[in-house]
């Protein structure tokens, strides 16, 4: 069974930093794109950042030069490198994997990791 496992959520003060990881288990991080999303009550999920097959990367205005999304094709995980938090950065995270060329819709996605930024 395919499953994507998220780890490494948590608490952090502002300013912080934490690492968020996905391993794919029963599958591996080669379709067009793969991501991170989150989520906070009473908003709609935003994209947060990108990762194309060739390993182009972007990333929401928000994020930008603040956290890093990377894939490890050997342990079959992504990544997600949040520094200089931010209280606003607070939410369930999710990765989301095997999308379509124009990646945009995700098939496979994860459980959800919370992140929590205190000020």
């Amino acid at each position: 069974q395919v499953k994507l496992v998220e780890s490494g959520g948590g608490s952090a003060q502002a300013g912080g930093s934490l690492r968020l990881s996905c391993v794919g288990a029963g599958y591996t991080y080669n379709s067009h794109c793969a991501g991170w999303f989150r989520q906070v009550p009473g908003k709609a999920r935003e994209g947060v950042a990108l990762i194309a097959r060739n390993g182009s990367t972007s990333y929401v205005d928000s994020v930008k030069g603040r956290f890093t999304i990377s894939k490890d094709m050997a342990k079959n995980t992504l990544n997600l490198q949040m520094n200089s938090l931010k209280a606003e950065d607070t939410g369930m995270y999710y990765c989301a994997a095997d999308s379509d060329p124009r990646c945009v819709e995700f098939r496979r996605w994860g459980q959800g990791t919370q992140v929590t930024v205190s000020s």
